[in-house]
């Protein structure tokens, strides 16, 4: 069955970075695209990349330039690196992959950018 497993979260200062890092397993992950979402609380839950299978990558503006999504096929995992956070950043990170049009996330990771 399809897994995503997420790490990498913790508690950062303002103009910190952070890297994510998502296992998958369960599918044939090379040829999927993946996603990261966040969700801050009472908020919804909000795309903030993607990294096709052919590695093009895009961002909402919000994080444009200070995020980069990658992915390493040999390991199955997909990372986010996140610089120049800002407490609005603030959120339980998910990885994210739809396999037959059924969503599968993990657990999520915590973010939490503070002084």
């Amino acid at each position: 069955q399809v897994q995503l497993v997420e790490s990498g979260g913790g508690l950062v200062q303002p103009g910190g970075s952070l890297r994510l890092s998502c296992a998958a397993s369960g599918f044939t992950f090379s040829t999927y695209t993946m996603y990261w979402y966040r969700q801050a609380p009472g908020k919804e839950r909000d795309l903030v990349a993607s990294i096709s299978s052919s590695g093009i990558t895009d961002y909402p503006e919000s994080v444009k330039g200070r995020f980069t999504i990658s992915r390493d096929n040999g390991k199955y995992a997909v990372y986010l690196q996140m610089n120049s956070l800002k407490p609005e950043d603030t959120a339980v990170y998910y990885c994210t992959v739809f396999v037959r049009s059924t969503r599968y996330g993990g657990q999520g990771t915590q973010v939490t950018v503070s002084s």
